[in-house]
């Protein structure tokens, strides 16, 4: 990427590289207490009664250490960040550290230049305790990171209900488009449905149709990044979604992430598609399934096509204009310590998984009644997730597309599924004009 012009004159990569250098000298520096009265202020979307709980652990340990220094929790959601953020950058008033948004988000605000670089947490948590690669999406300038991994998340993994195949006669996990359909159709009956996929104008359909479309062998952009959507397989991916709607329950034309989760943790759908929270949330809301649940990847649309795991890479990053830097650095390297990332992968077990090699390998990580029960699963998210990708990173070929939030806020890939799904216009029509509007948002 080319350096951007700032009103002096100073390219934004020298600027960066230059608080780079007084970040990393100052990393091992950073005063015991803060100014009287310091508060932080930390955003999440990650905010589950168990995840504050585990927040709140981190908070008091490092205040305890910090005379001076409150740390102010503020939740934010995955839909909606974007207008938060937006208002905060224009108004100045931007929090000192932001959690768990994904990494294309991530792109998307630093090709704004609106993020400090990261490196010097990086540094100080330890850049070799962190599993090889899981950084890498966010060196989005050449030696310098945008931000850093706080876990990992296979999004779409397929959940399914055992007991129900068990009664249905399916003896395996659907591997194929047309083996999942047979199942949702075999399972669903009695006030169970099918399926559970999300139908509405935001974030989560937009997400989720795109890993059909790479289900079907499709993309949404070249590797140059040049519009691909246009395909057989988008063709494919929208019409096999549109066959699915039979099997998912009438609210799901207003489902988001949440309400996908709870129809089949309830116990409303036979399948899921989901990352690992299933399984706290189970154990937590419907015990009685804990023993009738497991997941496998994603089916495709055949065998010849591979699997493809939706990673948003939850992260950490520094806003630019965020007050008291230095004092951030070092909350934010707290984060990833002992006790305290422990607690807040025991949280969500499954969800949020380790990036830090030492966590993974802790006997305090490993000893969890979860993370025990279901070592399996979590394993296989683990390793899918590892090797996942999202539409600010759509495959090891891909270039870094630092338009992709501004893709996937427009809404224009869910009004695509609208289009198809519930006003039964044709495919090809749509992703011909869909295809225009994201080259428009890509050239703007």
């Amino acid at each position: 990427m080319n350096g951007l012009q700032n009103k002096g004159g100073m390219t934004r990569r020298r600027a960066l590289q230059g608080a780079l250098a007084l970040s990393a000298g100052a990393a091992g520096l950073y005063p015991a207490t803060g100014r009287p009265n310091t508060t932080l202020r930390w955003w999440s979307t990650q905010s589950s009664p168990e995840q504050l709980a585990a927040y709140r652990y981190q908070i008091a340990a490092f205040e305890a250490q910090h005379p001076g220094v409150q740390v102010l929790f503020e939740k934010t959601s995955d839909e909606g960040y974007p207008a938060q953020l937006a208002a905060a950058f224009a108004g100045g008033n931007v929090p000192n550290l932001v959690t768990h948004l994904p990494s294309f988000a991530v792109a998307d605000y630093w090709n704004a230049g609106l993020l400090s670089p990261f490196d010097a947490v990086i540094d100080a948590v330890g850049a070799g305790r962190f599993f090889d690669g899981t950084n890498r999406v966010y060196e989005l300038e050449p030696g310098v990171h945008a931000a850093a991994g706080i876990g990992n998340t296979a999004a779409n993994m397929l959940w399914l209900r055992t007991d129900l195949m068990e009664k249905a006669g399916i003896e395996r996990p659907p591997a194929t488009w047309d083996e999942l359909r047979a199942a949702c159709a075999r399972m669903q009956g009695r006030g169970v449905y099918g399926a559970q996929f999300p139908y509405a104008k935001n974030s989560a359909t937009s997400l989720v149709i795109i890993c059909f479309i790479h289900g079907a062998g499709g993309q949404v952009l070249s590797p140059e990044l040049e519009v691909a959507i246009e395909s057989p397989a988008a063709v494919n991916a929208l019409e096999f979604y549109r066959s699915m709607r039979e099997f998912c329950p009438p609210g799901a034309t207003g489902y988001s992430w949440g309400e996908s989760l709870g129809a089949f943790v309830s116990g409303a759908a036979a399948t899921g598609l989901y990352a690992g929270r299933v399984l706290v949330n189970v154990s937590n809301r419907n015990p009685r399934l804990k023993e009738h649940i497991t997941c496998v990847t994603f089916p495709t649309v055949s065998a010849d096509v591979p699997a493809w795991t939706f990673n948003d890479y939850p992260s950490v990053f520094i806003p630019a204009d965020a007050p008291d830097r230095e004092l951030t650095r070092q909350f934010a390297t707290w984060l990833y310590e002992g006790e305290g990332y422990i607690r807040q992968l025991h949280a969500t077990p499954g969800h949020i998984l380790p990036v830090l090699k030492t966590a993974a390998q802790d006997e305090r990580y490993l000893d969890h009644e979860l993370v025990r029960r279901y070592s399996g699963e979590i394993a296989l998210m683990s390793t899918e997730a590892a090797a996942g990708h999202n539409l600010g990173w759509e495959s090891p070929a891909h270039r870094i597309n630092v338009k992709a939030g501004a893709l996937i806020n427009s809404g224009v890939l869910a009004e695509m599924v609208q289009r198809v799904v519930l006003n039964e216009e044709r495919p090809r029509v749509v992703l011909a004009d869909t295809a225009r509007r994201i080259e428009a948002i890509m050239k703007a």
